[in-house]
């Protein structure tokens, strides 16, 4: 039952972050004003009577259905994942004997999910605050992570001898942390619409170093589309996170690509290298086609999708490295 629970709990959950950032990208993240419900519901409004309810509650939030329902069915998903998460901790302690791995791991995977979902609310209330958005796509994405470490321990092969040589571990446990890095480069570029901010390739505005302001394109409390002062965000500083995020990605594309070709020779991990390397150069392509073209939804959502399937290799190989 445990394992079932994992696996069912880690493919849900990619599903619901790959939705999660249709969401977002198709401007549907305030298509309910209000949360856990919509336009105090728990559905979209339909009726005439349910819309004069909504525009008398939010006059100035006006019901978009197409909008609306992207957004509850991504928290009808994620309801249902908090449900799967909790039964996995409640039969992580029935079967804590029998295992693979200590229980006070899903416990701890409830607390992230219950912050996830204030996450979510604020979100909301705090009208696409970048720092909430992009805390929100990394405790997705740190749920994948754990979800796919729990299932692997189960479902998967692990040895400390698929290592032909021990010094190799910590390159491999360093790959996941350049990984998350670059995740969360790419969150805040996207929470902050600065994916266009240069759409040029592989100069930025026909400069190899633009001109950018870091002091405002960093700064974690400020709100959306805003500098220090309360001022529209400049050019330069929407440039200096988009042109960080591409240096992240050259360094994760030359750590990553290097390992993952020093483990093709090493035969338990053969498969899983080469996942890792065919993931991981879609993952560039489809950033450099997302800049030449634009932003098109459907390229801007699978960057996102590869990304987080590319976290699940990475996680992979390094828990079947572990004992």
């Amino acid at each position: 039952m445990f394992k079932r629970l994992a696996y069912t709990a880690t493919v849900l959950t990619l599903l619901v972050v790959v939705l999660g950032a249709y969401v977002r990208l198709s401007d549907a993240g305030l298509g309910c004003p209000d949360w856990p419900g919509c336009y105090g519901t728990l559905t979209v409004p339909q009726s005439a009577e349910a819309l004069t309810d909504a525009h008398a509650i939010y006059p100035d939030s006006p019901v978009e259905h197409v909008k609306a329902w992207k957004e509850m069915v991504h928290r009808y998903l994620a309801g249902i994942l908090g449900l799967l998460v909790l039964a996995l901790f409640v039969q992580a302690w029935r079967e804590r004997e029998s295992i693979n791995i200590t229980p006070w791991l899903p416990t701890a995977l409830i607390g992230i999910v219950g912050f996830q979902a204030m996450l979510g609310m604020w979100t909301v209330t705090m009208l696409l605050k970048p720092a909430i958005v992009t805390m929100h796509l990394m405790g997705g994405m740190t749920t994948l992570a754990i979800l796919t470490w729990i299932t692997h321990r189960h479902w998967g092969a692990s040895s400390t001898n698929f290592l032909l040589s021990s010094s190799m571990r910590r390159f491999v446990r360093f790959a996941l942390l350049i990984l998350i890095a670059q995740i969360f480069l790419g969150g805040w570029t996207s929470s902050n619409y600065a994916a266009l901010a240069c759409t040029d390739f592989p100069t930025c505005h026909g400069e190899w170093v633009p001109s950018m302001d870091f002091a405002n394109a960093f700064h974690w409390f400020r709100e959306l589309g805003e500098n220090l002062d309360g001022q529209p965000l400049s050019l330069a500083a929407y440039v200096a996170i988009q042109w960080i995020h591409r240096v992240g990605a050259l360094i994760t594309f030359l750590y990553v690509g290097l390992l993952g070709l020093t483990l093709l020779r090493q035969k338990q991990l053969r498969g899983l290298a080469s996942i890792m390397l065919v993931l991981l150069v879609v993952q560039i392509g489809l950033g450099i086609a997302n800049l030449l073209l634009y932003l098109p939804t459907v390229l801007a959502v699978a960057h996102n999708m590869v990304a987080a399937l590319l976290l699940m290799s990475v996680v992979m190989i390094n828990s079947k490295i572990t004992e």
